[in-house]
């Protein structure tokens, strides 16, 4: 995810395949109870949290405090509240220097400390790549396929086999970053199905070369586009793409009711065998902004009804999206992951990592609020379905 923008090549392509049966429908995902009146307690495994702006966060200032106005490591913090994960973005070769090898590794070793596992997402880009945006590394601008196929494994094969080799393995792994359109554009772009499956494999041999036990993950944005998803995965899986999850991004402001979600996954799960994971949702706990900077989510209308842009309204929105999760059938949603919740604003960490001038619009999607005080949603993340 990044300053969100709408999906454009990919979505063409997903509305020119054939119409595509509909998906099957599914039973709420609120906690009423099952068919039978007990209460439903699916418990989830990765309740997690990303955390990749953290380091270049605390490097420029910023600090962390319990709910009750107690300063503590985040990592610490995290952990009390019962995350399970931690999901952390890798950048080739960044303008800022973060978000990269560098900076995973301590991160690792404090997660781990903390018994946080690990999830590594993988972008293949110097900077944001979502479903308009998927630049290639500078500094692999003039290699050719079978180069960029070499570079993929390679990259990914540092970074993951680094973490190994300091006692902080990966236990997930993401070989791209919302890759409805492809990766390492053009090359891998959707029209190249056929060298975009060599990307994708060469990263999943890397991760399982350095990481045999590491769970491999392809994740799309759009998580209530069945047709997307359909599309994507039927080519996935037609060239030979080996994973083990599929991952969606979930918010509501851009992807639709939790019905056409709810309806997705389950679709998903039973067509290609394979658990899911949602793997970036959040929502507001304020409309308002703690810098200059227009924040994403600064206006009434983008609101989810039901889900005000409160403390508890944001708390509400994590309980309804882990119900989403424990509501796929046969119990193939493993879980969901609130993406940048310890992205708190301070001058010097802003979204572009070329400017350390630009603002933060992404605060008040944050698990602190503008005091650095810990919300209740952060509890909500890592005990509810616990």
């Amino acid at each position: 995810m990044r300053r969100r923008s709408v999906l454009t090549a990919a979505s063409a392509a997903a509305l020119a395949v054939p119409a595509l049966a509909a998906a099957p429908a599914v039973a709420s995902t609120g906690t009423a109870g099952t068919a039978g009146g007990a209460p439903d307690r699916r418990r989830l495994e990765i309740r997690g949290m990303d955390i990749s702006s953290l380091p270049k966060d605390e490097a420029s200032g910023a600090v962390y405090r319990r709910a009750d106005g107690r300063r503590d490591d985040p990592v610490r913090i995290l952990a009390d509240a019962g995350v399970t994960h931690a999901r952390l973005k890798v950048w080739v070769n960044p303008a800022d220097g973060y978000n990269n090898k560098e900076h995973i590794l301590p991160l690792a070793r404090r997660l781990r400390r903390a018994g946080i596992g690990i999830w590594v997402d993988f972008h293949y880009s110097d900077t944001w790549t979502d479903p308009s945006h998927q630049a290639k590394p500078a500094a692999w601008t003039d290699l050719d396929v079978p180069g960029l196929t070499r570079a993929v494994y390679d990259h990914t094969a540092d970074v993951l086999g680094a973490l190994r080799r300091q006692g902080t393995p990966a236990g997930l792994v993401q070989i791209g970053n919302e890759i409805n359109g492809g990766m390492l554009w053009p090359e891998g772009d959707y029209n190249h199905w056929a060298d975009l499956a060599g990307f994708l494999k060469a990263g999943l041999t890397a991760a399982r070369d350095t990481t045999p036990r590491v769970r491999t993950i392809l994740h799309l944005a759009n998580g209530g586009d069945n047709g997307l998803y359909r599309w994507w995965f039927d080519n996935a899986v037609s060239y030979g793409v080996d994973f083990d999850i599929i991952g969606l991004s979930y918010y509501p402001f851009w992807h639709g009711p939790l019905a056409d979600a709810a309806a997705n996954m389950a679709d998903i799960t039973a067509r290609y065998g394979k658990p899911c994971v949602i793997a970036e949702t959040a929502y507001p706990f304020t409309l308002k902004s703690e810098d200059a900077t227009n924040d994403i989510l600064y206006d009434p209308s983008q609101l989810t009804a039901g889900y005000p842009a409160t403390p508890e309204g944001q708390a509400a929105w994590i309980r309804a999206v882990a119900d989403l999760a424990a509501g796929v059938p046969g119990g193939q949603g493993l879980g969901h992951c609130y993406w940048e919740g310890v992205w708190t604003y301070r001058a010097g960490d802003g979204w572009d990592p070329a400017d350390p001038t630009s603002g933060n619009a992404w605060e008040n999607l944050a698990l602190f609020d503008f005091t650095d005080r810990a919300l209740p949603g952060l509890k909500t993340l890592g005990r509810y379905r616990a």
